[in-house]
């Protein structure tokens, strides 16, 4: 059931009961009875009518999950609409509109309970017939009118009279007679089968009621089955107007063989099977017409067969949950005997038509759609119902052939519905279980690979609904055998099946099982872990119920074999990987067993031709072989008390085996690459015993070799095999690389740092980023003495060169790996430079982190530079925290500074999720859990501001509740000028919740300061050093220009017009001038133009300047920044009305609008001149450029 939310948009639902997400009444009624009165009013008005009809809509919805709720009211809702459609004086669009909510509660009540309620008098005949006669079956507007008045018609034809006294005297004029009833309704009937819309339905449903009469099937059976046959044969399910009255008449068909007397039915039912065979309908692509085919074979089956109950079935004696739970909690379970019955009791007389039926619903079974399958399974259980126990047996036989691994997985799915479908009405009998029970659990791990993924969990959901239905059919005695397997295949499958669907059905099935049978093993323990919700994530339970689940003996074996025998091969990367992480947990549970069984089979798949077997069983060997180590670390022993010199032998051997076949290579290579740098890992944490030997070799150039083609992995696996190979590396270097504790192999240092640091120079990209990380992983006793030439090394990769400016990644890789080796070294601020983070080279350190704090590198893929900051600012922090807690007076007050002030800036950016991470780096500086931080600028203000308990709370990637904080900031001297910096970008950007909410918090702020000349002044001069230290930076100088047009048009600066000509004027129009000096950037232009208007407010010769600057734009050589110009102008003059005296504006406006500016420059330049006299400004003199005549 889908959750419902809490929220009501009526009053009437907030009063609903409800309990959790089920309904216990029908909490709208008053609302729906206002909803139908108000049809009348709102009828004409289209409007209004579909508000109401979309709000009943939503009310009706509301109980598609529980309809019975509606039962109750469903009589008061049919006589307030049939009121309005039997009132004479009702329009026609009101009439439609009725019946149009008649079938919205009939869509989710279903037609079968409405139909009773319908009034079905004598008289209610023809007044129904004639309405039905009245209607347009073209009309598709009205369709919901002719399906519910056809619903109508079919219960009126219930009337226990002969429709020829309703005819009285068809005589009506001399010549002329009436056509009787019955003909009517035929005639009807058989018109609205070949409709493509729902009426067509609804006639099936007519015909069903109409020619199963006694008086109706005596003179019109024949000729309806007749014309029904005859439609069929003419019919093509290659066209659509085929398709539609194959559609209808097959409907109609089996409505009649379902509800009509065997006896009447009977004779004709040969003569169908056979047009039906005719029809051959499952070679259609039309998977309705196939399902209706199948339905009515059925049908034609059950008719050839006297109804009756098999005496010879399965019965189970205790049927009740409460019942079977008191039994077993006695110990005892009351059965009742199977009956059985000699052959003699039975008819075995089977007409010859059964066997055409069974075979071609048997065919039904390996349908490519499942609602034909479905169907077929039913029709298999409803006809085995009435077959002599032999015959019976021949079709479960047939079904269980389904079962053949030469089948696909339709057969496999249809098998299994049949047997629940037989096990459900207890036809199959005790018997035949050994049959069947292993094919069934051979469907619960039905996985068949389809090139990139696989099909079968369909096959494993209905195995699960077999177990499902086996729990409720038999006794406990009966399944008492198999209870181990199915116990544990359930327990499988809800563990370890890759789809959520299939570990769902399982764990249903499971529980079913401990509550029907009460003989499942440990039940009630593994369902309160294993319950629907757990089972929902596949890492919980590959990792964590799995563990549970095998701490019980009974399954923890198969569990184990079940991951190595369809696990560890699997096609799913993610799924093999986890299997072998379960086999790393699982081994604690049964190490002597793994030891013994599970390893040499592993270890025999390495090499195997299949690449994931190949990939599984080397991850899993790596696994289970460090999960022996820690058994053995845990009693203080060796790995080798676990592993024979022999196993050891063969895990020293993969590698080198892999290589000598070329394994490493092709398309394949990148996933071996990866198994082997996990097992190289789990190897050297296990502490094997191979220092010396010539493998480690191997191994480290399998690691140098994967980091320097990463360029050749593919882009969505490339960070994996990184990460992997670099953490192969850090594990072999700590325990074959030591020769004493601390103190590294001279020889081996030197070679390796030597060769990693060329690396770095790489022409690659990738290469340097598996390089940088791989530096950034060794053991602190490699990089002893050798700390300064590996920092260089890391801090030529992090600077950005005209041929390299595109390495962001690389640069990013840099700097993680500068903090990591800031972590693994240490800090001593007394010691050496080459040894640790000291008071001489910690400056050093702090420059190349800031540095990178200014990169933003554009490409292709966007703001590439943001990966590089992302990375520095989580470096800058890293290393702050690691000087705070051991040596803080590394931490000199100007680093201290810097480091605040660029966290501030990208926390005012527009980037959400850079903003958040910067403004979680400032607070976790901020806030520090051990000693204060030293030299934190403004702290006490910030911890005023930006209190830990007010910013708990704050979710700093939405705009809205980031920028009204971050603004704040802005009063802060020390902080000011990289707050503005960062803010004007999000105020001039381009995402609109961004530049909403940064300019409205920019102007809050600006507010604030109206009243302050000082605080004012100051601002203005840190906007203005921000412009002049990014001149022509596009990044922050187009922004900026929006953000002072914003700034101008809202009267921030209005206390500086009272002076003339003062400073921040003068120097803005300076700033602008040299900003858009020969610039051909449109977007710059515009924004520019927009902030001259928005200068001319201030008095004084700046202002002459400006118009000069505007009147100069008039003649662009563009004639889009021309129109601009006279257009932001046009609303200068308005706004401003002391630029242009009152006798002038008119004048002025009329050129502004009148003169076409995208015509050629000298037409314009006389109007542009013009303009200039008019507002008193020097004309411009065109100035020829040299050469030119």
């Amino acid at each position: 059931m889908e959750l419902r939310d809490g929220s009501s948009a009526g009053g009437a639902e907030d009063e609903a009961p409800a309990c959790g997400t089920a309904l216990e009444a029908f909490g709208e009624s008053a609302e729906s009875r206002a909803l139908l009165g108000r049809l009348r009013a709102v009828h004409g008005d289209l409007a209004a009518r579909e508000v109401v009809e979309q709000r009943f809509r939503v009310i009706m919805d509301k109980y598609q999950e529980q309809p019975h709720l509606l039962d109750p009211h469903l009589e008061w809702m049919m006589n307030l609409l049939l009121d309005m459609v039997q009132d004479k004086t009702s329009p026609t669009a009101l009439v439609h509109l009725a019946f149009k909510f008649l079938y919205i509660i009939t869509k989710v009540r279903g037609y079968k309970v409405f139909l009773r309620l319908f009034p079905h008098e004598v008289a209610d005949v023809e007044r129904v017939l004639d309405m039905v006669t009245s209607q347009n079956p073209k009309d598709h507007e009205t369709w919901e009118t002719r399906y519910m008045l056809l619903l109508w018609l079919s219960v009126t034809c219930l009337i226990p009279f002969d429709f020829s006294r309703l005819d009285g005297n068809l005589l009506t004029q001399p010549g002329q007679t009436r056509m009787p009833i019955m003909d009517r309704i035929l005639q009807i009937a058989e018109s609205y089968l070949v409709v493509s819309d729902k009426a067509q339905d609804a006639a099936a449903v007519l015909v069903s009621k109409f020619i199963t009469r006694p008086d109706v099937k005596q003179r019109k059976m024949a000729s309806f089955l007749d014309w029904s046959l005859c439609t069929l044969a003419r019919s093509s399910f290659l066209t659509i107007e085929g398709v539609i009255a194959m559609d209808g008449t097959l409907q109609a068909l089996a409505q009649i063989f379902k509800h009509g007397k065997r006896e009447d039915c009977l004779p004709y039912a040969t003569t169908v099977l056979e047009c039906l065979d005719s029809c051959r309908l499952p070679e259609s692509n039309q998977t309705l017409l196939r399902k209706l085919g199948v339905k009515l074979v059925q049908r034609l089956g059950l008719t050839f067969l006297k109804p009756k109950v098999a005496a010879w079935r399965y019965q189970r004696g205790c049927r009740s949950l409460a019942a079977n739970l008191q039994c077993v909690t006695q110990g005892q379970s009351e059965q009742k005997p199977l009956v059985v019955t000699s052959d003699s009791e039975e008819d075995c007389d089977v007409p010859e038509g059964v066997e055409r039926v069974i075979e071609q619903l048997l065919v039904g079974l390996k349908d490519t759609d499942t609602i034909v399958r479905w169907s077929a399974a039913k029709g298999i259980g409803r006809m085995a119902g009435r077959l002599p126990k032999e015959l019976a047996d021949d079709v479960v036989g047939s079904v269980l052939d389904c079962f053949s691994f030469q089948e696909t997985d339709k057969a496999w799915h249809g098998g299994c519905l049949a047997l629940a479908e037989l096990g459900r009405r207890g036809l199959l009998l005790p018997s035949r279980l050994a049959d069947v029970v292993p094919v069934i659990l051979k469907a619960l791990t039905y996985d068949e690979k389809r090139g990139a993924s696989s099909v079968g969990a369909n096959v494993r959901d209905a195995a699960c609904y077999v177990c499902w239905a086996f729990a409720r059919a038999y006794e406990p005695q009966e399944l008492k055998p198999f209870v181990t397997a199915i116990s544990s295949a359930l327990v499988i499958a809800a563990v370890f099946d890759r789809n959520v669907n299939c570990r769902r059905a399982a764990s249903a099935a499971f529980q079913e099982n401990v509550g029907r049978q009460g003989t499942f093993p440990h039940g009630i323990d593994i369902l309160t872990t294993a319950d629907y919700f757990a089972v929902g994530n596949t890492s919980n339970c590959f990792l964590v119920i799995s563990v549970f689940i095998a701490g019980f003996p009974e399954y923890t074996q198969p569990m184990i074999d079940h991951l190595v025998t369809m696990k560890i091969n699997h096609w799913d990367g993610v799924i093999r990987e986890l299997a072998a992480k379960a086999l790393h947990n699982l081994t604690q549970q049964a190490p002597e067993y793994s030891t013994t069984h599970v390893f040499p089979r592993l270890l025999s798949m390495t090499l195997s031709l299949d690449l994931h077997t190949r990939h599984g069983a080397v991850l899993a060997c790596a696994e289970v072989t460090y999960a022996l180590y820690k058994l053995a670390a845990q009693e203080n022993r060796p790995v080798t008390d676990y592993l024979d010199n022999k196993a050891m032998q063969r895990l020293k051997q993969i590698h080198q085996q892999l290589y000598d076949r070329q394994l490493y290579r092709g398309l394949g290579g990148e996933l071996m690459r990866q198994a082997v740098c996990t097992l190289i890992e789990n190897l050297s944490r296990s502490r094997m015993p191979f220092k010396g030997d010539a493998v480690i070799s191997g191994w480290q150039w399998l690691i140098d070799d994967t980091l320097r083609h990463l360029h050749l992995v593919s882009s969505n696996f490339r960070e994996q095999v990184k990460d992997t190979a670099v953490s192969a590396l850090a594990a072999l270097c700590s325990e074959y690389y030591m020769m004493e504790p601390g103190q590294a192999d001279p020889a081996i240092q030197e070679e390796l740092i030597q060769q990693y640091l060329a690396e770095l120079q790489s022409p690659e990209e990738m290469t340097r980023c598996g390089f940088s990380s791989a530096l950034g992983a060794l053991p602190g006793f490699l990089l002893k003495g050798r700390l300064q030439q590996v920092l260089a090394g890391l801090r030529a990769v992090t600077q950005t060169s005209p041929k390299d400016v595109s390495f962001a990644e690389a640069r990013r890789d840099g700097l993680k790996a500068i903090a990591r080796i800031c972590q693994t070294v240490g800090v001593k601020a007394e010691g050496a430079p080459d040894e640790a983070v000291c008071r001489e080279n910690v400056a050093q350190i702090y420059a190349v982190l800031l540095g990178c704090m200014d990169d933003y590198t554009m490409d292709s893929r966007g703001d590439v530079g943001a990966w590089v900051r992302e990375a520095a600012m989580t470096s800058l922090m890293d290393l702050t925290l690691l000087l705070g807690r051991s040596q803080p007076e590394l931490i000199e007050a100007h680093i201290c500074e810097q480091v605040m002030c660029c966290l501030a800036q990208q926390a005012s950016e527009k980037i959400d999720r850079f903003r958040a991470h910067a403004a979680h780096m400032f607070l976790t500086i901020l806030h520090y859990n051990g000693s204060p931080i030293p030299h934190v600028p403004h702290r006490g203000e910030l911890e005023t501001l930006l209190s830990r308990s007010d910013v708990a709370s704050v979710n700093w990637n939405v705009p809205a509740q980031a920028f009204p904080r971050i603004t704040q900031l802005l009063g802060l001297p020390t902080y000011r000028y990289h707050i503005l910096l960062g803010l004007v970008v999000s105020v001039g950007g381009l995402t609109e919740s961004t530049v909403r909410h940064s300019t409205q918090s920019l102007f809050e702020y600006m507010k604030g300061i109206q009243s302050d000349p000082q605080a004012l002044e100051s601002f203005g001069v840190t906007l203005l050093q921000v412009f002049e230290d990014n001149l022509l930076n596009d990044r922050v100088s187009v922004p900026l220009l929006k953000t002072l047009d914003q700034l101008l048009a809202n009267g921030c600066f209005d206390i500086f017009t009272t002076e003339e000509n003062h400073p921040f004027c003068v120097k803005l129009l300076a700033l602008c001038k040299e900003e858009i000096k020969k610039s051909k950037d449109v977007q710059k232009l515009r924004s520019s133009i927009a902030v001259f208007c928005g200068m001319v407010q201030f008095p004084g010769d700046v202002r002459t300047k400006v118009l000069l600057q505007l009147l100069l734009l008039l003649c662009h050589p563009f004639p889009l920044i021309r129109k601009t110009t006279a257009s932001q102008m046009y609303e200068m003059v308005l706004t401003y009305s002391e630029v242009v005296g009152a006798d002038l504006l008119d004048e002025v406006m009329a050129v502004l609008s009148d003169t076409v500016w995208d015509v050629e420059l000298p037409v314009v330049r006389e109007q542009r001149n013009r303009l200039c006299d008019l507002l008193g400004v020097p004309r411009p003199q065109l100035v020829i450029k040299p050469g030119t005549r």
